[in-house]
This record gives C-alpha cells, sequence and structure tokens, in this order.
C-alpha cells in the first residue's frame, strides 16, 4: 500500500480464506499480530516526482491519460514496489512460490469518481513478472464503473477483523492517512464507511513547507499553536461535509495553503483541528453513533490529533496498536485480503460502503 502521505510503500503479510482473518488472543486479550510487516520509505527526489505526477494528472481527461511525468512516475511506483517485496522475503525467508498473490493498491494520482476517473499509477503485469508471483491490481475500477465511489476499500476487511477480534456495535474504525476514512458498524452488525476529509495529507505539507519535516512529530507543533476558529468554521462550509455518505474525497480538495497567513504553530493547530472535527461532522450521517473507535493509520501516532478526537467525539478512543492491531499496516492488510476476495470473485465493495448499485468483486489479476 502505498498511500496519498506519499511517505513509501507498506507491506504486509496476512494469511486467509477471502472471507474470515484469523486472529489469536493472547494475555489479557491483547491480539496477536496478523503476520510480519515490511516498509520501503521514499526518498526526497521520489516524493518530488510522485508530487509532481500528481499535480500532472489534474489535466486527465479519460482513465488511459498519462500526461507529463505519469509514465516515469508509474514506472517508479511498480519498481519501489517490487523492491519492497523482494526485500522483505528475504528478511523472512520466504520464496516467491510461498506467496499465493499480492494485492497491489498503486499509487492515486487522482480521484474524480463522479467523472468516472480514479487512477493508481502501477504496473500489475510488470510486478508478477518481476515478481513470479500472482498480482490483483486495479481494484478501484470496477467500482467505479457501476457508479461507485471507489472509495473506501477497506472497510469489508475492517468488517471481517472486527468480527475475527470480537467487537461489537456500535463502533467505529477511523484510518487516517493523507485522507480519512471511517468504517461506522452498527448493533446489528450493519456497515457504512465514507470518507470523512483531509487526514494527514494538509498536516504534512505545512510542516514541510514551514519547517522542512515531513509530519508534525506527535503533534507537538499542532499543541503549541491556538487554531483559527473563524477559518475553520469557513472550511466546514465545504460541499463535502455536507453531503450523505457513501462519499469519497480527492485529496487535492483542500489546500494546506488556506491557512498561509497563520504563523506555523497556529496553522499546525488549525490543520489538525480540521481533520478532527471534519471526523466529528461526519457523525452527523451516522444511524448510531459510536460508543467506541479504534484508530489507525499515521494519524493514530499524533497525540494532538487523539486528543482532539477524544475531545470531539465523546467517546472511547483506542488506537489499533494498543489493542494488537497494526495502526501502520491495516491498509496493506485490507489490500491483501482484498486480493483474495477477488480472486474468488468475492464482493469488495458494498451499496452501503462506496454506494455501488449492488455488491461487487474488483480487481484486475494479472499472472507472471
Amino acid at each position: 500500500m502505498s498511500g496519498t502521505s506519499l511517505d513509501g510503500v507498506d507491506i504486509a503479510l496476512i494469511e486467509t480464506d477471502g472471507e474470515r482473518v484469523h486472529v489469536v488472543k493472547g494475555h489479557n486479550n491483547f491480539l496477536e499480530p496478523l503476520g510480519p510487516t515490511g516498509y520501503r520509505g521514499y526518498a526526497d527526489d521520489e516524493k518530488a516526482l510522485l508530487r509532481a505526477a500528481t499535480k500532472d494528472a489534474e489535466s486527465v481527461l479519460h482513465p488511459g491519460d498519462r500526461p507529463g511525468r505519469l509514465p516515469e512516475a508509474e514506472a517508479f511506483v511498480t519498481l519501489a514496489h517490487a523492491e519492497a517485496v523482494e526485500r522483505f522475503l528475504e528478511e523472512h525467508g520466504l520464496s516467491a512460490s510461498e506467496i499465493d498473490v499480492i494485492g497491489f493498491h498503486g499509487q492515486t494520482v487522482i480521484h474524480r469518481p463522479d467523472q468516472r476517473i480514479s487512477i493508481q499509477i502501477g504496473d500489475g503485469q510488470a510486478l508478477a513478472t518481476r515478481l513470479g508471483i500472482p498480482v490483483v491490481s486495479d481494484l478501484r475500477r470496477a467500482d467505479i464503473e457501476a457508479g461507485g465511489q471507489g472509495a473506501p476499500l477497506v472497510p469489508v476487511f475492517h468488517k471481517a477483523l472486527a468480527e475475527a477480534s470480537g467487537f461489537d456495535g456500535p463502533f467505529g474504525i477511523l484510518n487516517i492517512g493523507g485522507v480519512a476514512n471511517a468504517t461506522l458498524i452498527d448493533s446489528k452488525g450493519g456497515v457504512i464507511a465514507f470518507d470523512t476529509g483531509p487526514g494527514n495529507a494538509l498536516i504534512d505539507e505545512w510542516m514541510q513547507e514551514r519547517e522542512g519535516k515531513n509530519l508534525d512529530d506527535g503533534g507537538r507543533t499542532a499543541a503549541r499553536g491556538r487554531p483559527d476558529e473563524q477559518l475553520l468554521a469557513w472550511l466546514l462550509t465545504h460541499p463535502f461535509f455536507f453531503r450523505k455518505p457513501p462519499k469519497s474525497l480527492d485529496r487535492n480538495w483542500f489546500s494546506h495553503k488556506l491557512a498561509g497567513q497563520l504563523s506555523t504553530e497556529d496553522g499546525a493547530a488549525t490543520l489538525t483541528a480540521f481533520t478532527a472535527r471534519a471526523v466529528a461532522r461526519a457523525l452527523d450521517h451516522a444511524p448510531e453513533i459510536p460508543t467506541r473507535w479504534i484508530v489507525a493509520g499515521g494519524g493514530a501516532r499524533n497525540g494532538e490529533l487523539v486528543r482532539l478526537l477524544n475531545y470531539h467525539l465523546r467517546a472511547e478512543i483506542t488506537t489499533a496498536d494498543a489493542i494488537g492491531w497494526s495502526s501502520a499496516y491495516l491498509e496493506a492488510q485490507a489490500f491483501a485480503y482484498l486480493a483474495v476476495r477477488s480472486l474468488k470473485g468475492l464482493p469488495i465493495t458494498l451499496p452501503s460502503t462506496t454506494g455501488v448499485r449492488e455488491a461487487i468483486t474488483g480487481g484486475v489479476l494479472t499472472r507472471p
């Protein structure tokens, strides 16, 4: 998984039949990890390439368009994922023949479901050929072509993992990557899911511009600042927050530059508060208000953001790591799970998660 935060490639190995996730409870009911994980970070010049490709993608009119630096970026994304898998297999003493399938998300450069466009660059065939392992990629296309939002894709995994862990609703799973998305499971086991708004992307871009840092470590910069209440109130009038789910967000709909007149600390505080309040605002559309939340993704490591979520959500907040799930690798695990469901023709999106007309499978299988 390479997310919209553009930090690198997350890799995770799980064992599943595409329906159940095997969870082991250890001491004090702490859940054992699903499997080993790994990471291949992007260098500064590689991040710059991906940012340039994302900018070039703004001119895309058709799903097959690859203007500007997109071809170069697509080749790089494929290579980076190949290197990540090769290193992972070597570190864990595994051979390619022991892996049934790879779920390859690719790098999102544009997401406009209303125009039937969502592009995740990365060559599934080239990846399968190099690694000698079947690859399932292009996991959003079928949903979008059938009228769905193509996002979020992780809810079916969230629900399987929650059931295996023995968690009952109403509760929510909040994944805070570049964009934040929530999966809400009600007391009858029903599930709805949607993007809530910006996640880490605006905060990360703010810190990069102001401090030359990749992120606000622990949220400490934001904690020293004061949010601009007038700006926050205006941001939350964006039409996205009034739309009923299912709904998804293109990370380029909002810019960190909206806080450009503020000090570094106040800008970080404002953008962090924006992420938290957008999640709280999303509960306007919840059939049942969650009494417990599990927070995953890079945002789970931002102490100030978690503090604000505690304040605004008025519910029990637990990070994924605190219960034995993986905050950092939950999405990578999800795409492994989705790849197996795709192989078996099982649904990966539902009307209540993406707005697709009916539950459908998705993904394109390529073999070495």
